[in-house]
């Protein structure tokens, strides 16, 4: 016979065990989002995710952020004043990069990798870079006021590109990374690695995508490493509806080479 009582109180058993697996699976998610990109996190949960980990092509952009005068810094000072440092430095560029939809593919000590348009789709990604590249160097500019009050003189470069890279999950079965390779990517690092402090640097192909969105002037063609040929860059000097900063303007000439 049919019981009302007994089959509600299934019901609400099964609601509840439901829950408690929703809350478990939001829990590991968050647990996951500590150790690697949120949009990454979203896609191993979702029905995606094997077509989004294997090994795919797609094009990117790709932006480099180093610390000038980090090495010296570190050389010097105290380990918990490093560590302070970066986590002030890292918290901030975070806090841009996730506004701007940008994944972090790795902190490195000072440096931070990050790209666009994988594993989530970003239609404007170089548009949407460059304009975190300028808001990661305004924050970078108060923070290093900020420093400079404590003795402590640094500042940041910024490379940028746009291309081809295969993605994906490299490492070992115990210990996975989900990476771009290609060359976009050493590009990109290339060009932060010659950005003075203030410098945005940028490659022909991103100014191609961006000539309406900032003034960007060019800086030559740099001699790369790796690179067999001069690569044309050009400085970021700042966005095309309004007049560049005056810490932009200290920064528009490159280095020669």
């Amino acid at each position: 016979p049919f019981d009302e009582n007994e089959f509600l109180a299934r019901v609400g058993n099964l609601i509840r065990q439901h829950a408690q697996e929703r809350e478990l699976i939001e829990l590991q998610r968050e647990k996951m989002t500590q150790f690697m990109p949120t949009q990454l996190a979203d896609v191993i949960f979702s029905d995606r995710a094997d077509d989004v980990l294997k090994s795919h092509r797609a094009e990117i952009t790709v932006v480099f952020i180093d610390l000038r005068g980090f090495t010296a810094f570190a050389e010097t000072a105290e380990p918990e004043d490093v560590m302070a440092v970066l986590e002030e430095y890292q918290s901030e560029m975070g806090r841009l990069i996730s506004d701007h939809r940008g994944v972090i593919e790795r902190f490195s000590g000072d440096a931070i990798m990050i790209f666009f348009n994988d594993p989530v789709p970003v239609s404007n990604h170089a548009e949407q870079a460059v304009r975190l590249a300028i808001a990661m160097r305004g924050v970078v500019v108060q923070l290093k006021r900020k420093w400079a009050q404590r003795g402590i003189d640094l500042g940041a470069g910024i490379g940028m590109a746009t291309g081809y890279a295969t993605l994906g999950l490299v490492g070992f079965k115990q210990r996975k990374d989900y990476a771009a390779i290609g060359a976009v990517t050493n590009l990109a690092a290339r060009l932060c690695g010659e950005a003075r402090h203030g410098q945005i640097l940028i490659s022909e192909r991103v100014r191609h995508f961006v000539k309406d969105l900032v003034h960007a002037e060019s800086v030559g063609a740099l001699t790369l490493k790796g690179f067999h040929k001069p690569v044309p860059a050009y400085n970021v000097a700042g966005l095309a509806e309004g007049r560049p900063t005056g810490e932009d303007r200290k920064t528009k000439k490159g280095k020669k080479h």
